[in-house]
């Protein structure tokens, strides 16, 4: 694929953190002075004039491109929620399609995806995997911090590579100010069962801070992979 570099961002379920990472991404490298573009192809759980996750990531990162493919009022899966509402679905071709036109104008695309890796986007069973695979990129996945997520974040990862995509690393959406026994030992564990690299963890909160704030957030919140300057810290 010609033009930019295009990230996919998915995470093991619902609200672990996609929008924050998504922003954090796009926050360093436009501090590099690339030009951005975020992409959600499939909106849900927001009406036609409610603020959805790219009004997020707009008012975190000034200056990035923002394009929604379809939004439907309910908070479902998006092909029920197309299929509710009575609307056509986002296919994963259509959303790769979208991800390329935006790529031959900037430097980096980020495409967030909408709850977990293999929520349907259409009743054939298109999911973002498929769009990753389409556009032949890799999936950054988001993971939560405590108990539970060694089991989701390894079968998502085990998932990737069943379909023969890379996925550069995890990184935890929203890390706890204070941290339990089982977080601190997700930031060793988690590597070891996934096989892939913490790449960060953006501290729980951070998408409330102005935009300012955020960029500090996300230098300090993210690897050196992701253009940061995390360091994984051992219990």
């Amino acid at each position: 694929m010609t033009g930019g570099q295009v990230l996919v961002v998915s995470g093991t379920g619902t609200g672990v953190g996609k929008t924050v990472v998504t922003a954090a991404v796009a926050a360093l490298a436009r501090a590099r002075g690339e030009r951005v573009a975020v992409l959600k192809p499939a909106q849900t759980g927001v009406g036609p004039d409610e603020p959805g996750d790219l009004a997020d990531v707009v008012r975190l990162v000034p200056g990035i491109t923002p394009r929604e493919l379809a939004r439907y009022p309910d908070p479902l899966a998006p092909a029920t929620a197309a299929r509710r509402a009575g609307a056509a679905p986002v296919t994963p071709k259509e959303a790769a399609e979208a991800a390329r036109e935006l790529a031959a104008g900037h430097d980096l695309v980020l495409v967030e995806g909408a709850g977990g890796l293999l929520v349907r986007f259409d009743d054939d069973g298109g999911t973002l995997a498929d769009t990753a695979a389409a556009l032949d990129v890799p999936v950054l996945v988001v993971a939560t911090a405590g108990l539970g997520t060694l089991n989701h974040t390894a079968l998502t990862v085990e998932a990737l590579r069943a379909r023969g995509l890379t996925c550069p690393g995890v990184v935890v959406g929203a890390w706890p100010a204070d941290p339990d026994l089982a977080a601190v030992c997700n930031l060793v564990d988690l590597p070891a069962v996934t096989g892939v690299p913490l790449l960060g963890a953006m501290p729980d909160g951070a998408g409330a801070l102005p935009a300012e704030e955020f960029a500090v957030a996300a230098r300090h919140g993210l690897a050196a992979a992701l253009g940061g300057e995390w360091q994984t810290a051992h219990p």
